[in-house]
């Protein structure tokens, strides 16, 4: 019977030293629930602690090592960057430094530097074909005809100047065309005499140096009255019939007065009322009635 009690004192100590761990316990945890402001979950794992929390922590661990990680990978980024920056700032000439091949302007040409001919002078010798000028050929004395040039006398001029001649006889006119073509060797004869007569002064005011005579082109006729050769090439015949009647009608035939009165400063002849010259019906007209040389006319 004793033992019996015995027994149940010690079971029921056991269960008081029980329920005081279990007291105990409780008012720790409610403590730390007071004192941290836990939650009780967040109490019970702060007694005891938990595998979450140190899985959480290991995780926390990993993270900040990862981290870490990153933050050393970009700052390296960050520096290669940087350097390849500085580097290609160097690469980049300076604009505003000269450039070191720029030749200099006072430098002196090189020597097979071509020089600008000088243009040749227009003479019978260096012309190589006859100018022309709106279709018309020119011979005077700033345009010369090479010295081969020989065409002989142009058969439209003389087939238009037989026309004239007839229509002049019809009109009670006898002409005559004594002087037509000539070539570089006649003109050199005949300006050479009327030289040594007169001197060269006189002598180029009334015949043409060999190669710039229109005489040469097969267009210049001179013209006088049939059986009155003292008038032929001479200033007397510009008061006979036949030269006012050509001074008035030669157009209609395409023939010119090629050196009227008046007119030397321009063509550089005297007045010549028997050298006419040859250019075609309609531009004869033309020239006729504008009153003006042919140079003149033609604008040379």
């Amino acid at each position: 019977m004793r033992l019996e009690q015995n027994q149940k004192k010690k079971k029921t100590k056991w269960w008081i030293a029980l329920g005081a761990g279990v007291t105990i316990f409780a008012g720790a945890s409610l403590g730390a629930l007071s004192a941290y402001n836990w939650s009780p979950e967040e109490a019970i794992e702060g007694l005891f602690g938990s595998s979450e929390e140190q899985s959480i922590t290991e995780s926390s661990h990993e993270e900040r090592n990862i981290d870490e990680d990153v933050k050393e990978m970009t700052r390296q980024e960050d520096n290669k960057t940087q350097n390849e920056t500085e580097t290609s700032e160097e690469e980049i000439p300076d604009e505003t430094e000269a450039p070191e091949d720029v030749p200099d302007e006072t430098e002196e040409p090189a020597e097979d530097t071509e020089t600008p001919e000088e243009p040749v002078e227009r003479t019978p010798e260096t012309m190589t074909e006859p100018l022309y000028v709106d279709g018309v050929l020119i011979a005077n004395k700033e345009y010369p005809l090479p010295t081969d040039y020989a065409p002989g006398e142009d058969p439209e001029a003389r087939a238009s100047y037989n026309e004239m001649q007839q229509a002049a006889s019809a009109a009670g006119y006898s002409l005559v065309a004594f002087s037509t073509y000539r070539s570089y060797d006649y003109q050199t004869d005949l300006y050479n005499n009327y030289v040594a007569q007169h001197g060269q002064e006189e002598a180029d005011r009334f015949s043409a140096r060999p190669g710039y005579s229109e005489h040469q082109t097969g267009l210049g006729f001179d013209i006088g009255a049939e059986g009155q050769e003292e008038h032929w090439a001479s200033d007397s015949f510009k008061d006979t019939p036949e030269a006012k009647w050509l001074a008035e009608n030669a157009h209609k035939f395409g023939f010119i007065l090629r050196y009227p009165a008046g007119k030397e400063h321009i063509t550089g002849y005297q007045y010549e009322s028997w050298h006419f010259r040859y250019i075609g019906k309609d531009l004869a007209g033309k020239v006729y009635k504008s009153g003006q040389t042919l140079e003149e006319y033609l604008g040379i």
